[in-house]
């Protein structure tokens, strides 16, 4: 800890912590280096910095939103995808940024007695309450101190990183029921009630990664041009608007650069000349999600039968949020989605993709990058609990894919690696299943050795994904990539299965009776009757190879209609010639 941080806070003078020229954003240069920077100093440098480094992943996506308001603003555009590429081969192109921050700085002063950056001051409860700084550092689990390396409370933090999480909580901070401000006119009884998360906490974040922090703001700069997202001319970001007071007006967001700087929350840190000790934190604007895909890029959209039931309209599109207990290539459709639907009933497609990513297509289509282009998308959300009112689960990962996945016009590419994403899945599925009948057979319970089983499956599977997709722009012949996959997927399943079998144990190969789930056939389950069945639902799940069933030029993106046999189905024994086998062993 600093002791001295404040800046022109001699006798007499306002204490000041300008976010422009005091170091406060973790960036990490190319030689793996860390360090802190001012806002200038990440403009300046922005083509020798590898990246951003938020105390989270959704800090980090906090971070860059925050840097791209201030380039969108600073540049005034780009208001076309040619005055785009003059800015992307142009190495000094981040220079107008300099003046435009020297001109705003008192709106980036932490600290300012009036316009404090992203706060309001004189914020205060009607007690005149001062909470602990848990309430805006997320990596505290409300209630969970034991699983948080700042036991039991964050007493203190230095300027520069309680100017981070004054960025992220107005991006995802928890709802529930709040402490009410003086002057709020929602507050009833001292207390408001749930309004929402802070605006990103509902999105499916994705953002484009370039090889340098340049480029990676540069790749996510959208053009106004962009006929999928809306730009207003009154777009604007926090810092360029009137200082918020302890309530709202109500009023909605004009474009990305407001979307970007959203304040969900108000806020006012309480500090000494060593660092911030204290917060007052209150609601703030809300914002419904509902139809914003034309004004926030970064996240993928689904519809939503239920809003369009309620409101009488058609489409309703919400946030498709993270989930994570996915990784980011098994939930690959999401990212490619509406381009691969001829049509999503009356109104339009049941999903819509980050257009972000249709941005950085654009880009290739029209010849500003090269066509082998691989998108480096980075996903970062958040899984809340309880009401929204705690952060569960951090989500963070990056797929690299080629953006021929992209294209509108040949969705061939997409639709075989949301395929071959789909045929992993089916695989690890009777992995599970394998567990769980050699569970059954030994008389254990069966649902913990099943999700093991496919956290090991999935597992295995993840790297050699990536690289099967990486490679996918570089084939002739998409379909008999797949059929390649399907062969590893086969090889590598099977010899997980191989491995369970082998570690069964003499109950599992003794067996036991076993009757169908439904009142079916009984049959006496053991490791042998387990393998056959896996070995028939993996010939199912993936076809069987050279055959119709493949990933061939008609090949299915999704299992066959009958599906693998389950015990106590009709169809117990799989269409494979392992039958006569299974009928020995049930002999």
């Amino acid at each position: 800890m600093q002791t001295t941080e404040l800046a022109g806070a001699g006798a007499g003078e306002a204490p000041s912590f300008d976010l422009t020229r005091r170091p406060w954003i973790p960036v990490l240069h190319s030689d793996g280096s860390q360090q802190e920077l001012s806002l200038c100093e990440v403009f300046a440098h922005a083509g020798d910095l590898r990246r951003v480094v938020g105390d989270l992943a959704t800090g980090e996506f906090a971070l860059v939103r925050l840097l791209l308001a201030i380039a969108h603003d600073a540049l005034d555009g780009p208001g076309s995808i040619e005055e785009w590429a003059e800015l992307w081969e142009d190495p000094d192109c981040f220079a107008p940024v300099q003046a435009y921050l020297e001109e705003h700085c008192e709106r980036f002063d932490l600290l300012h007695p009036l316009t404090p950056f992203l706060q309001t001051a004189g914020l205060r409860t009607a007690k005149d309450e001062v909470f602990s700084l848990n309430r805006i550092v997320a990596d505290v689990p409300a209630g969970e101190p034991f699983f948080t390396a700042r036991m039991p409370d964050v007493e203190r933090l230095s300027f520069a990183e309680a100017a981070r999480w004054v960025v992220h909580v107005h991006a995802y901070d928890t709802s529930g029921i709040k402490t009410g401000m003086v002057g709020d006119d929602r507050v009833k009884g001292g207390k408001v009630y749930p309004l929402g998360t802070g605006w990103a906490g509902g999105l499916g974040g994705v953002f484009v990664e370039g090889a340098t922090l340049r480029e990676t703001l540069l790749l996510n700069l959208v053009a106004a041009d962009t006929e999928a997202l809306d730009f207003c001319a009154d777009d604007r970001p926090a810092w360029r608007r009137e200082p918020c007071g302890p309530g709202s007006d109500g009023r909605g967001a004009s474009g990305p650069r407001d979307l970007y700087t959203w304040q969900s929350r108000r806020v006012r840190l309480h500090h000494d000349a060593d660092g911030v000790h204290g917060v007052v934190l209150g609601y703030g604007d809300p914002l419904a999600w509902r139809n914003m895909h034309r004004g926030e890029p970064m996240t993928g959209w689904r519809r939503s039968p239920a809003q369009e039931k309620k409101l009488g309209q058609s489409p309703v599109y919400l946030p498709l949020e993270h989930d994570p207990a996915r990784s980011a290539w098994r939930g690959i459709a999401a990212l490619l989605a509406d381009r691969l639907e001829e049509t999503g009933g009356a109104g339009g497609p049941s999903r819509l993709r980050p257009r972000i990513l249709d941005w950085v297509a654009r880009l290739v289509t029209e010849g500003h990058l090269p066509r082998r282009f691989l998108v480096r998308a980075r996903v970062a959300g958040v899984r809340y609990g309880t009401q929204q009112s705690v952060i569960d689960e951090v989500v963070d990962d990056r797929l690299v894919m080629p953006v021929v996945l992209l294209h509108g016009q040949d969705p061939t590419y997409a639709r075989q690696a949301i395929a071959a994403a789909e045929d992993a899945d089916r695989a690890v599925r009777a992995l599970g299943d394998l567990a769980g009948d050699l569970a059954r057979a030994s008389g254990a319970e069966q649902e913990g050795p099943k999700a093991a089983a496919r956290a090991e499956g999935f597992d295995a599977l993840d790297h050699p994904y990536r690289g099967w997709l990486s490679e996918l722009a570089e084939v002739d012949d998409p379909f008999e990539h797949r059929e390649t996959w399907q062969r590893l997927v086969r090889q590598t399943v099977g010899r997980l299965g191989d491995g369970l079998i082998a570690g069964a144990g003499d109950a599992a190969w003794q067996g036991r009776i076993h009757t169908g789930d439904k009142g079916g056939t009984t049959l006496w389950l053991n490791t042998g009757l387990a393998d056959v069945w896996f070995r028939g639902r993996l010939s199912r799940a993936l076809g069987d190879p050279g055959s119709p069933r493949s990933a061939g030029h008609g090949g299915s993106a999704t299992a066959p209609d009958d599906g693998p046999p389950r015990p106590g189905s009709a169809d117990l024994l799989p269409e494979t010639d392992h039958a006569a086998t299974a009928l020995e062993v049930h002999a």
